[in-house]
């Protein structure tokens, strides 16, 4: 059988399953459904963990060897393979598929890695051991589906938190669940049931870096330039990912593009804000950069952003930080800079 990770706990509960099968990227799930599964096997009396660790020189035998023992520990274990590649050699394929033949309720079989290809759901062991037992396929978790599973997990940790912090908190660690619910945990034990707000949200990321993409982005939409480019000086010095930065301020452009063709074609900016999800301290930011940035400025920010992408990932004879400052000072003053070459050694 197949199911969803938010399916785990119920269907440990309808029964013994001789293995399960845990593929997929992302980090929380896999680490929280592996956790899950050896738990509810614990409290049925496995208490051996038996580990092993496969990649393509791995002798499957071993695995054979082990699973026919008898235990001196206990009578229930648990034998726990990780596919390094998540795929398996034919050798090891013929012996996964002699063992589904002859699986035994005292030994939970839990494989797991990376996320396999449709290719290799198909073959022989994998659809042998997925009709056993069960499959977890782990998805990235997005959109609607995060804002659910942040829910969740606030329900979980009993936290009191204003409807203002959560879009904040995807924004911030959205693709990275195992920092979110780190920063969840720490919340939970700074504020117990005291309702947290954005302030205090804020507060607490700031204290773990002196700046972050986010004030940058935000500090840029103020239209306060001098301290914006400190800002990028002060991350340069700190070792910041300039890819990072490229990516924040690229969303961050493409979002005030859209915005102000929306503008333009008559629809609200109550509606706007609503559409984006643009949190009420948030608001004054985007009302002062949509009314001083013009589309000719973004198109021109735009392109000298794309020019700077390029040149820091195919060129070392330029300060990328730099570059990216100068596409700051564009989006406000585009007229003003767009007679100077990036790349003035070469323009």
């Amino acid at each position: 059988m197949r199911i969803y990770h938010n399916q785990l706990s119920n269907t440990l509960n309808q029964g013994f399953k001789p293995v399960w099968l845990v593929f997929g990227d992302e980090p929380w799930q896999k680490n929280n459904s592996l956790t899950a599964i050896k738990q509810h096997c614990q409290q049925q009396g496995f208490s051996e963990v038996i580990r092993f660790s496969a990649d393509d020189k791995f002798d499957w035998n071993l695995l054979v060897e082990e699973y026919q023992a008898m235990s001196l520990f206990s009578a229930q274990r648990i034998i726990e393979i990780e596919l390094v590649t998540g795929k398996i050699a034919d050798a090891g394929s013929k012996i996964l598929l002699k063992l589904s033949e002859n699986f035994h309720p005292d030994v939970q079989l839990i494989f797991h890695g990376p996320k396999i290809d449709s290719a290799g759901q198909k073959r022989k062991w994998f659809k042998s051991l997925e009709q056993l037992g069960c499959f977890v396929p782990l998805y990235d978790i997005e959109g609607r589906q995060l804002q659910q599973w942040l829910n969740q997990q606030i329900k979980q940790h009993k936290l009191n938190i204003h409807h203002d912090v959560t879009p904040l908190m995807i924004e911030l660690f959205e693709g990275n669940l195992p920092a979110l619910e780190q920063e969840l945990q720490k919340f939970s034990l700074l504020f117990g049931t005291q309702l947290i707000v954005a302030e205090d949200a804020e507060k607490l990321l700031i204290k773990q870096a002196k700046f972050n993409p986010f004030q940058v982005v935000d500090t840029l939409l103020s239209g306060d330039l001098q301290k914006c480019i400190g800002m990028l000086d002060q991350l340069q010095h700190e070792g910041a990912a300039i890819g990072q930065l490229i990516w924040f301020i690229h969303k961050e452009i493409a979002q005030l593009s859209t915005m102000l063709e929306q503008i333009e074609q008559g629809e609200s900016i109550d509606s706007i804000y609503k559409k984006y999800r643009i949190w009420d301290k948030k608001k004054p930011l985007y009302q002062y950069a949509l009314k001083h940035i013009s589309r000719d400025n973004i198109y021109q920010a735009q392109a000298r952003l794309a020019q700077t992408d390029l040149i820091s990932k195919t060129s070392s004879d330029f300060n990328p930080f730099i570059l990216l400052a100068d596409v700051c000072i564009s989006l406000y003053h585009g007229q003003t800079t767009k007679k100077f070459n990036l790349d003035y050694e070469f323009g």
